[in-house]
């Protein structure tokens, strides 16, 4: 898949996944909405209900400011299938004049946000690379900005897995 594919892709999309890292070194994902800014992608902290504003997602990227989006589609057509993985560095956005065109851009992409303010503070991931698959794609290798072979590499677990030691 080119960039230009990918990148349109993720434009018509309506939600993504963000990762992160836990100070103890596991995944933490989360559902989310963006604006994609290229070489950017923005993400808010809205307001709608939480059971703190203190986040995993910000504590995480706090503390190591690696992130991975992934964006894709699922279709019970498996013909229609495809994903787009964005690794970058996120920092977050608090001053209002770093948010005013992440927030305009979020404003006008999803109706559900009417006032500027609600989007505070608002995740920006500078993206360092890319990788893409489709199944309409004639190779079932992803195409990506950097060689990634490592991602078709599968390892067993070095520590038993929720106390199993057979895997």
């Amino acid at each position: 898949m080119d960039r230009s594919t990918a990148w349109a892709l993720i434009e018509a999309a309506r939600v993504a996944t963000l990762g992160t890292i836990r100070a103890g070194g596991r995944l933490h994902l989360v559902p989310c909405v963006f604006a994609l800014a290229d070489p950017l992608i923005y993400i808010p902290v809205d307001a709608k209900p939480k059971r703190t504003r203190e986040l995993l997602r910000l504590t995480n990227l706090e503390a190591n400011p690696h992130a991975v989006i992934l964006v894709h589609s699922w279709d019970e057509d498996w013909s229609r299938l495809w994903w787009v993985r964005l690794d970058g560095r996120a920092r977050l956005l608090q001053s209002l004049s770093e948010m005013q065109n992440p927030r305009r851009l979020l404003l006008a992409r999803y109706s559900q946000y009417t006032d500027p303010a609600e989007l505070n503070p608002i995740i920006a991931v500078d993206i360092d690379s890319w990788k893409a698959w489709s199944s309409r794609q004639s190779s079932s290798r992803p195409s990506s900005t950097v060689d990634d072979r490592d991602d078709d590499v599968h390892r067993r677990p070095t520590r038993p897995v929720r106390g199993r030691a057979d895997l």
